[in-house]
């Protein structure tokens, strides 16, 4: 619930493009982890299972570059489309024919020799933990690359916006270990580099098991950008030098460690703090209700701090991933298709269903100020509620009443003066000298000082607030308000819609037991 509890159940994409030792019983024991499975396959020649189409094919393939088979997270409002599609013939690639296409924007990769040779080069790679790269196609200006069909989902979808069921403990521990295992075959194969690695990167095929997308292996052009998220979430030396290292994908993959620890997108300078804390209790899913190994999930928090890292140099390697993830691994026995509740082996898996709307509830003012995105009316509700919700959350000794906590309280008394006169940059340098002293925790004042940075166009330090309201007071609906305000400024606007949903139903459940 919310971005420190979210599940996020929306329905998203189904592909990729947005915008994640000792003890271990040997490999021949593990039914679903067979010692095939873990094995690349030689590396082929360009021509041994990978082809150049024509567009004739992929348009065919397509229905035409339909948008209805667009599968991209961000629809056709992404620069680069994935399209499911079906060849007309069986090429050996997949159950019955079924492909991802990844169509780029034009001039994305003006020479037509450099598009192909990069292609050739992914398309040479081979292993059960990859959606394999089985094609390309340049035509004129057109550049498409052409994967194998994963049908059930993302990891975004299995653990933001779920709908039957959680991803279970295992499962997770289980798509860590797939992914880095696919990261250290590509590093020896001499492709360590993986752009934008994210949760909508990890793909689920037809038997439920995770793989890693082939497409983040190229850029989305020859001179664009590597990293399409949010920068919160970029690597730092990448905001620094514009470069993707080996190290840089180490991070990325840091980052999915925390998706599947949280079930929830924390940006990771917020994950570290909440590391340091000891507390893993506040960074794991609530949705698992606790049915995990305390002792495997510190081993998670952990490695996931070895990759955030803020200098490249601490990060571990591909190599120490796989190492430190295996031994975790857990019910070995059940095949990921079960995990995941999906049936075995279908042929295809139909897209799902549009989720149910929540019922339909008359809105509260701050709901409907929320849902309007009327940051004047929160602004005048936060005023008129004063801080009566802060109540119970500071129990101070007389001791501390000292010159500290008076100068302490002033401050807050000036940033108040500042918010009701829509002085806001004044106002969050008030209540940031509230703050930063740590006597007393208001989430009234990270959720003001939240509004505030809506107001001077700063999404992301809303957010970071706005999460921190709810850290410190779990259930209190304002902050969940907020996070969806800083969402939909974010341009997250199904994370948005879902957030506010859960705001109006913690409020509802509030109003229920003051009755």
């Amino acid at each position: 619930m919310g971005c420190c509890r979210s599940s996020l159940r929306a329905v998203t994409a189904h592909h990729p493009e947005k915008p994640p030792g000792a003890g271990a019983a040997p490999l021949a024991c593990r039914p679903s982890f067979s010692a095939a499975a873990h094995q690349a396959a030689p590396p082929p020649p360009a021509e041994a299972g990978f082809k150049e189409f024509s567009l004739a094919e992929l348009r065919a393939a397509t229905g035409g570059f339909a948008a209805e088979n667009i599968v991209s997270e961000s629809g056709d409002k992404a620069p680069n489309f994935v399209y499911r599609g079906r060849l007309q013939q069986q090429q050996g690639q997949g159950r019955r024919g079924a492909i991802a296409v990844k169509k780029f924007a034009k001039m994305a990769w003006p020479d037509p020799k450099q598009f192909a040779e990069e292609a050739r080069g992914v398309g040479r790679l081979r292993h059960r933990r990859l959606a394999n790269l089985i094609g390309y196609c340049c035509d004129g200006d057109e550049r498409l690359l052409v994967a194998e069909f994963m049908p059930n989902d993302t990891l975004a979808k299995h653990v933001f916006h779920w709908e039957n069921q959680t991803l279970e403990w295992a499962m997770r521990l289980r798509v860590a270990y797939h992914i880095a295992e696919a990261l250290d075959y590509c590093s020896n194969e001499g492709r360590p580099l993986y752009h934008d690695l994210n949760a909508y990167r990890v793909l689920f095929d037809e038997n439920g098991d995770p793989r890693l997308s082939c497409f983040g292996l190229m850029k989305n052009s020859r001179d664009g950008k590597s990293y399409s998220t949010n920068l919160a979430y970029t690597p730092p030396e990448y905001l620094r030098n514009g470069r993707v290292t080996p190290e840089s994908v180490i991070f990325s993959f840091g980052t999915v460690l925390l998706d599947l620890l949280s079930g929830k997108r924390i940006p990771p300078s917020h994950a570290l703090d909440m590391m340091r804390g000891n507390n893993i209790q506040v960074l794991m899913d609530s949705h698992l209700e606790g049915n995990y190994s305390t002792e495997e999930a510190t081993a998670l928090v952990d490695l996931a701090s070895q990759c955030l890292q803020y200098e490249p140099r601490d990060r571990p390697n591909t190599k120490k991933l796989v190492t430190i993830l295996e031994p975790l691994q857990t019910k070995l026995e059940v095949p990921s298709y079960e995990m995941l509740g999906i049936p075995k082996l279908e042929e295809e898996v139909p897209p799902p269903p549009p989720a149910p709307q929540p019922p339909q509830h008359p809105l509260s003012p701050m709901a409907e100020a929320c849902s309007r995105m009327d940051l004047t009316a929160i602004q005048q509700i936060l005023v008129s509620t004063h801080y009566r919700d802060d109540e119970g959350s500071n129990e101070l000794s007389f001791q501390e009443w000292t010159q500290q906590m008076r100068d302490m309280l002033d401050a807050r008394k000036r940033g108040d003066l500042a918010f009701r006169d829509k002085d806001f940059k004044t106002a969050i340098e008030c209540y940031t000298q509230f703050v930063d002293v740590g006597t007393m925790v208001s989430p009234t004042v990270y959720a003001r000082r939240s509004l505030c940075h809506l107001m001077c166009d700063q999404p992301d330090a809303a957010l970071r607030d706005a999460m921190q309201a709810q850290c410190v007071y779990p259930d209190w609906p304002t902050a969940f308000y907020m996070q969806a305000v800083a969402l939909s400024k974010l341009n997250m606007q199904s994370d948005a819609k879902d957030m506010l949903s859960e705001a109006s139903q913690l409020e509802e459940k509030k109003q229920k037991n003051s009755r």
